[in-house]
């Protein structure tokens, strides 16, 4: 297998052509206010706009919750990408190809530890073994005969690449080698501490991302044993909380699906594409998240809830309205189609049909219509008492929405239900007000010099021009903020058109990364007449009080274990500027 990085130049590229405003208003609606653009922060739950979208520096910054960073760092967030697959998504979003720096990669069996590209070979390189059971194995007859008794057949364990696990402890091991299948959770460790496969005598449903790379297992057994369903634990690669299962298989046929049918487990999600019904997917065993909701709505704007004829899915799709309304932006869709008792998918698109089965489709219940209907079966609203519990409990839910004509719809609906005119859905004494920005010179208590400067260098750039005036005085200095504050203004230096964002992005991946976006990315509002004598003061104060604080340092030496030739010739420059 072959794999490879985004070279640093197209991502330099990508940043310089996007305006963050248009990416991000495509996924959250903005509104101008002043210089900058707001609205309320998809990352926390507030009643009033506290995220603001910065154009001339193409930064976003919230004043609630801390939140900030460029065009990647918003994809990666708010889509729960990792910084590839955000790129990928970015360039996607202006119309261009990512290229890649080619690099081979082998899975060495001896090495104790193996990088991301070895690991995605080898659980690729597993389930292909899992796979071929089914030919080389005689174990494997009944899970093959498991299969079709399911209905399904040989086409379909292809396209899903459904395999078996041989019934033996050390299988994995003997043909992969130890430590590179614990890492990726194919092997556990019993009592004594010897490692035995994971996984035995189940058939495998490999689990792959959208980008078709296996990174992880589900198995079933074949008897009575439990537990029934067994996952890959939590790794570096797989957290089944962000990854659905079947979608990167309805996506390699329909990139773009009209809905999303969401079902309870793999043999439903199986059973349905083995009928042609081939826009179902599942998550893993865990309750649906914000994530998944956001995940899917990126490929349609439809999903469609399907559970079985149970109070356990009752309770799953009430699960499901209540945390699917943060995300409901205007657009999008969801329905609630809860299947008679005692049926799942697979059982009654055997017994009605297809056809049947898309009735059902159709005529499920629209989410406005399932979360009314679920509430007023809990309050008499032919009561004043019912009403008024009915608008207090519903309230608390219609807040969860984003602002927009959706949120309207539902609040104008409570209304009609409940006949109470002119609700509003935040009391006066509930707003909050958005956080003020202050000046630099306002908030010198919260920013010291050394924080002060950095912000604004990686805000400005050229504010290099008075940092060379003032290289002399730092040299020789020593602590992390001077330390960061020579790396970025070398950066800057080198660069021949440096911006905050290339700036940020060159500290990807590196140790003072958090710290660099956490400054680059603060909104000070600083007025454009004042900032270079805002940068000049406290450039000045920084060299000061690191001078100060690095000849306290030299003093303690000194009185302790004594200074060497360099060490007393820099304290006695700093005595004689002090």
């Amino acid at each position: 297998m072959s794999g490879g990085s985004i070279p640093r130049e197209f991502i330099d590229d990508l940043l310089t052509r996007v305006d963050i405003v248009d990416l991000i208003d495509s996924l959250v609606p903005l509104k101008k206010s002043g210089s900058n653009f707001v609205a309320r922060c998809p990352f926390h739950t507030e009643k009033t706009p506290s995220f603001s979208v910065n154009r001339s520096k193409q930064f976003y910054h919230c004043f609630g919750c801390g939140a900030g960073g460029d065009a990647i760092s918003f994809l990666m967030d708010f889509n729960h990408l990792d910084f590839v697959e955000a790129v990928e998504d970015l360039a996607a979003f202006l119309g261009l190809e990512v290229p890649k720096e080619q690099q081979n990669y082998v899975v060495d069996k001896s090495s104790d530890k193996i990088n991301a590209e070895q690991s995605y070979e080898l659980l690729k390189q597993v389930a292909l073994f899992y796979h071929k059971q089914f030919r080389d194995n005689p174990d494997a007859q009944k899970a093959i005969e498991y299969l079709k008794s399911r209905g399904v057949g040989g086409d379909l364990a292809k396209q899903f690449l459904l395999g078996y696990a041989p019934n033996q402890w050390k299988t994995l091991e003997a043909k992969f080698g130890r430590k590179s299948l614990l890492e990726v959770g194919l092997l556990k460790a019993g009592e004594s501490g010897d490692l035995y496969d994971r996984f035995r005598g189940r058939v495998m449903f490999p689990i792959r991302d959208r980008r078709g790379r296996v990174i992880g297992f589900g198995g079933r057994v074949l008897d009575d044993s439990q537990p029934k369903y067994l996952n890959s634990p939590e790794t570096s690669y797989f957290q089944k909380g962000k990854e659905i299962y079947g979608l990167y298989e309805v996506l390699k046929k329909k990139p773009k699906p009209v809905r999303f049918i969401i079902v309870e487990g793999y043999m439903d999600v199986i059973a349905l594409h083995q009928y042609g019904v081939d826009n179902a997917v599942a998550v893993l065993g865990t309750a649906v998240s914000e994530m998944h909701f956001n995940l899917l709505f990126r490929f349609a704007s439809e999903l469609v809830f399907c559970f079985d004829g149970d109070s356990a899915g009752s309770q799953a799709a009430w699960r499901a309205v209540e945390t699917v309304l943060p995300v409901m932006r205007d657009g999008r869709q969801v329905k609630i189609m809860v299947l008679p008792r005692g049926e799942d998918p697979d059982s009654v698109i055997r017994s009605k049909g297809v056809d049947a089965f898309s009735v059902m489709l159709d005529q499920a219940q629209p989410l406005s219509d399932y979360f009314f209907l679920y509430l007023t079966d809990s309050h008499d609203v032919k009561s004043l008492e019912g009403r008024a519990g009915l608008v207090g409990k519903a309230k608390s839910y219609l807040q969860r929405l984003p602002n927009g004509v959706y949120q309207e719809l539902m609040l104008n609906q409570l209304q009609k239900i409940t006949h109470v005119e002119n609700l509003d859905l935040f009391d006066d004494a509930s707003v909050q007000k958005m956080s003020q920005s202050t000046s630099l010179i306002a908030s010198r208590k919260k920013n010291s010099p050394a924080r002060a400067v950095i912000t604004l260098l990686l805000q400005n750039p050229n504010l290099i021009k008075f940092v060379d005036e003032q290289r002399e005085d730092c040299s020789g200095l020593e602590s992390p903020a001077i330390n960061l504050f020579k790396k970025i203004a070398e950066r800057i230096s080198m660069a021949e058109s440096p911006s905050l964002i290339s700036l940020v992005e060159s500290f990807r991946g590196e140790a003072e990364e958090k710290y660099v976006k956490r400054l680059g990315f603060q909104d000070l509002q600083l007025p454009e007449d004042v900032i270079e004598e805002e940068f000049s003061e406290a450039l000045r104060r920084m060299v000061k009080q690191e001078r100060e604080k690095f000849l306290e340092k030299l003093i303690l030496k000194e009185e302790s274990q004594g200074l060497d030739e360099s060490e007393r010739r820099l304290f006695l420059e700093l005595l004689e500027k002090k």
